[in-house]
């Protein structure tokens, strides 16, 4: 059998498609590779009008085709003279049964007809499959699999709840709440004109910690032996200069006492005249293109999503953590943006982070690609994955979590409900809601789809941080549970065994031609 594999994603163009509504599939069609190597010959290519031409040379030669399409159904071809089947990622109760917009392939009910079968990553999506076109209409439903590309992350020392600490490098940039000088007071416009000022006297701050001092310390340190490395002498004392400024400011300005303060700006006053500001200023986004370092330690819980897209709900999982965590200094909430444009987050990013000042906990969003040696890493810093979203297709970052060991918060729904419970997990209460077919044009309530608790989500971040302090044999008990239910869930045999099945096939050995690719995790 010779599976035709397409994606509108690939190899060239992920690091530049993070955020894409389709970018997950290439995720999924690159976990799957090894095990349809290791059942035939495959195929990938880089346009489905290959799909017909590839289909007719391997007919010539005697041999069978199906063409697997990593995209949703209304960007699959149903007029191809290959057989055809979708892998949908769907995470709604019901899908498209109706077409809009002229384009009858809208209607999914009608494309997956066609077809005549389809595979799906969850039994909800299966579920919802089989409302629209019946019970025994073939749906396959086929987990990544991942179990065994984690082996490496595994084998590290026994995994500890509280991080001594990790050291984190990519490239891009972070937003670190440590080191933003957060104020909801920033938020509010300066008085302009003759009006007057409040008489009311402004709350004492919150001052840094002295290990939040030592961190933005290390920090300049570190950023002004890298830039002096490379600059000229001249340009050596101005970088000196600037970071010793830097340094002054976030360290050491507000242990000196106010008459020192003044003293010193009186002995150098502002004579300039100030340029006129824009009504609305621009916000100055950080570069992206720099090597970046950051550490961590403590309790490190991770999220892995696109802030573009609102089933993610990743302002609630932010607020009840700052919440949960408001006095907790080793509690660190690390989120690893899928987005290439920092633009589309960052001041939403900032003013809620502003909103919530001042917590004590600590926030670091990362904004870049990370190869899997980066992730590998991440993998290792976290205690706890948070998931918080309304639905779920699959939620492969949360598998992978998983597969490394670490317990997770997450809500029981959609596609979780095949492998997430009290067992490996702090549970989150939801409710169901309406909502709307994404691709919807009309927006129509037409399906539901669900609302995770606040409440029930700030209770588990300060359950899971009082077992990783308190209870470190319960942790890793409900790590070990982790692993292993996305051994039985997810590993390469069961997968396989599943495919087989599916298409009655025999799995190949090296000597009939299959790729030495076919172990999982080198798709």
């Amino acid at each position: 059998m010779n599976f035709i594999l397409y994606s509108d994603v690939n190899d060239s163009s992920i690091k530049h498609s993070l955020g894409r509504p389709e970018y997950s599939y290439y995720f999924v069609l690159k976990a799957y590779r090894p095990v349809l190597e290791s059942l035939g010959r495959v195929h990938v290519v880089q346009s489905t009008e290959e799909v017909d031409r590839l289909y007719q040379e391997l007919r010539s030669e005697g041999e069978e085709s199906l063409f697997i399409s990593f995209a949703p159904p209304q960007k699959t071809p149903t007029d191809l003279a290959c057989p055809t089947l979708c892998v949908v990622a769907w995470e709604y109760d019901t899908i498209p049964d109706e077409h809009w917009d002229a384009d009858s392939q809208q209607d999914w009910s009608h494309t997956l007809a066609r077809h005549g079968r389809v595979i799906t990553l969850s039994t909800h999506t299966a579920q919802a499959v089989r409302r629209a076109l019946g019970e025994d209409f073939p749906v396959l439903v086929l987990p990544t699999p991942l179990w065994e590309k984690f082996a490496d992350v595994r084998s590290q020392p026994s995994h500890v709840p509280v991080n001594p600490s990790v050291a984190m490098q990519f490239t891009g940039c972070i937003i670190d709440s440590w080191l933003l000088g957060l104020s909801a007071d920033g938020l509010i416009a300066p008085i302009s004109g003759n009006e007057s000022m409040s008489s009311e006297v402004a709350p004492q701050a919150v001052l840094p910690s002295w290990k939040r001092r030592l961190f933005s310390s290390k920090r300049y340190l570190g950023e002004w032996a890298r830039e002096v490395a490379r600059a000229t002498p001249r340009r050596q004392v101005f970088i000196t200069k600037h970071y010793l400024r830097e340094w002054y400011r976030a360290v050491i300005r507000d242990l000196l006492p106010n008459a020192i303060r003044l003293s010193r700006a009186s002995q150098h006053p502002n004579i300039s005249t100030p340029e006129p500001k824009d009504e609305h200023p621009q916000a100055v986004l950080p570069a992206t293109d720099q090597q970046v370092e950051f550490q961590v330690d403590g309790v490190v819980y991770v999220s892995v999503f696109n802030p573009d897209d609102g089933r993610k709900n990743w302002h609630q999982l932010i607020t009840a953590f700052c919440w949960a965590m408001r006095d907790t200094e080793d509690a660190t909430l690390v989120l690893k943006m899928t987005q290439n444009d920092l633009s589309t987050y960052y001041v939403e990013m900032l003013t809620l982070l502003s909103q919530l000042s001042p917590f004590s906990c600590r926030v670091v969003a990362m904004h870049g690609y990370l190869d899997d040696e980066q992730f590998a890493r991440l993998y290792g810093a976290a205690s706890f994955y948070v998931n918080a979203s309304r639905c779920e297709g699959l939620c492969l970052p949360l598998m992978e979590f998983m597969a490394c060991g670490k317990p997770v918060i997450a809500p029981l729904h959609t596609a979780m409900l095949d492998y997430i419970d009290e067992e490996v997990a702090f549970v989150v209460k939801s409710s169901q809601e309406p909502a709307i077919w994404p691709q919807d044009s009309r927006i129509l309530f037409r399906t539901l789809r669900h609302r995770p608790d606040w409440g029930s989500l700030k209770n588990a971040y300060q359950d899971s941080y009082r077992m990783a302090k308190e209870n470190p044999a319960g942790y890793q008990s409900m790590s070990l549970a982790a692993a292993r239910r996305m051994q039985e869930y997810s590993s390469f045999a069961s997968v396989q065994g599943r495919l087989r099945e599916f298409f009655a096939l025999t799995p190949l050995t090296e000597a009939d031609g299959a790729s030495s690719l076919a172990v999982a995790g080198n798709a």
